[in-house]
């Protein structure tokens, strides 16, 4: 009987330690691109400072992380700091990294695709009302760069994913809760 018993605890010592390798691993996730330099759909949320990014937190910050596909947003007196998973642009030319703010914030938006998305899919609408088929979601933020937003999406497959043509996309409804936050003049950064 009490070789049974140490077999038994040897055995899930062995399990737990297995288990405590990976979930170490988990914190730190390796990022291997396909064979055609595509980035695996990773769920790498890193903890980042506003303080290595902003100078300072007026009118409040969001930082956009391309590479762990999340959203951060801190308030002006911090006493609000969300993290939001993603989407992010399909591919670094469509990709825009740097300083930018918020200029425009609108509820319901319409949807214009920019001219180098006609020019590859000519068969796209000239718009879209706001609705279910919108791939703006129910909320946009509009930067200062001319064509660059961080939206909602219907489409909840692309969270987490490098699938946008150039924005930054959010669950509709972490998009509507950053829009309670954010206002005209939000510093954003993309990195």
């Amino acid at each position: 009987m009490a070789d049974h018993w140490s077999r038994r605890t040897l055995l899930a010592g062995g399990v737990a330690s297995l288990l405590a390798g990976r979930a170490g691993a988990a914190q730190e996730p390796q990022e291997r691109p396909d064979s055609a330099g595509v980035r695996n759909n990773l769920s790498s949320f890193r903890m980042v400072r506003w303080q290595d990014h902003f100078d300072s937190l007026e009118n409040g910050v969001i930082l956009a992380d391309t590479r762990s596909r999340a959203v951060h947003f801190w308030s002006e007196d911090e006493s609000i700091y969300r993290l939001y998973p993603s989407s992010v642009p399909a591919s670094d030319d469509l990709t825009r990294l740097g300083y930018t703010k918020i200029v425009r914030t609108r509820i319901g938006p319409t949807w214009t695709p920019t001219p180098s998305m006609r020019e590859r899919d000519p068969s796209l609408p000239v718009t879209i009302a706001a609705g279910p088929e919108n791939p703006l979601g129910t909320h946009a933020l509009y930067l200062s760069w001319q064509y660059y937003l961080i939206h909602g999406t219907h489409d909840t497959r692309k969270i987490g994913r490098a699938s946008s043509d150039g924005c930054i996309g959010l669950y509709n409804d972490h998009i509507e809760e950053l829009f309670g936050f954010a206002k005209v003049g939000t510093q954003v950064r993309l990195i």
